[in-house]
């Protein structure tokens, strides 16, 4: 295959990746990463380098339309960047250490344990009274509460367990800068099921956060040499649509629906990272 066919291959894989990622609030990275590593032979870590600039593009164009819509909390996602920016510092100089091999199979664990956790909620936390609930005291200070459009008016919800949420975002922003994926998954796990937010809330404020977690460490990645302009540019220019098509896709999603191609996508990924790592396949 020549030049111009495998970055118009490329370009596809991620147009269909930034969907993803936008619709389910996993930033396209977790795709991008799989997709480049198995399908087109990429080392994982110029990978990831590519996917990290996707990511940001991804976030760039997905959060200001999530925004306009009224479904992602800027106050809650502002707090959280905090602890996934500080992670993803020290998960950008990992990479440096730890082989290839490694990586995968991290990749891979990371990705069934999110997954597990998906299908252990299948309601959206939305739809519980927050009335039965003790007030978050940190969320009461800090005002983490918010409301998000649903088919008629709007439904309110406050977080919950705002301390260990913020604990959690630290390892996501670890796992961000050790893979290259914008560590969407696990942040929309943390605030779906431990600060215990609507679903829909959970994707978009994730997708709102995901571009300074990948830029803090998308210049680690730049400095270390992992960035390749003509492989990063195609999947750049492709996960951007794709974004700006889930991000419209998104707004008469049933948060079911997104649950299990949540749990689909990850698991899938999953078992062939983990495969291709053990054997020596990448």
């Amino acid at each position: 295959m020549n030049t111009l066919e495998w970055t118009f291959l490329i370009w596809l894989g991620s147009l269909v990746a930034g969907f993803l990622g936008s619709l389910t609030g996993l930033g396209g990275g977790i795709v991008v990463v799989p997709m480049l590593a198995l399908g087109f032979g990429v080392d994982i870590r110029y990978a990831a380098g590519a996917s990290l600039i996707a990511v940001i593009a991804t976030s760039s164009g997905a959060s200001a339309a999530y925004v306009k819509e009224g479904f992602s909390n800027i106050r809650i996602g502002t707090f959280l960047e905090v602890a996934t920016t500080l992670g993803a510092l020290v998960g950008a100089v990992a990479t440096s250490i730890l082989s290839t091999r490694s990586i995968s199979v991290i990749f891979g664990i990371i990705l069934v344990y999110s997954g597990f956790l998906s299908v252990r909620r299948w309601k959206e936390q939305g739809e519980i009274p927050w009335e039965s609930r003790p007030p978050d005291p940190w969320a009461m200070r800090l005002k983490l509460n918010g409301s998000y459009p649903i088919a008629v008016g709007s439904r309110s919800y406050e977080a919950q367990n705002v301390a260990t949420g913020f604990a959690m975002m630290f390892g996501a922003g670890v796992l961000s800068g050790l893979l290259g994926i914008g560590s969407g998954a696990m942040k929309v796990l943390a605030m779906d099921q431990t600060m215990r937010l609507p679903f829909k809330v959970s994707t978009t404020t994730s997708n709102f956060m995901i571009g300074v977690t990948a830029a803090a460490s998308a210049g680690v990645y730049l400095h270390l040499g992992y960035i390749d302009p003509g492989l990063a540019m195609p999947v750049m220019l492709g996960v951007l649509p794709g974004a700006l098509l889930g991000a419209r896709r998104l707004v008469c999603a049933r948060p079911r629906d997104l649950r299990i191609l949540f749990t689909v996508v990850l698991l899938a990924l999953a078992f062939e990272m983990i495969y291709k790592g053990l054997s020596g396949g990448l």
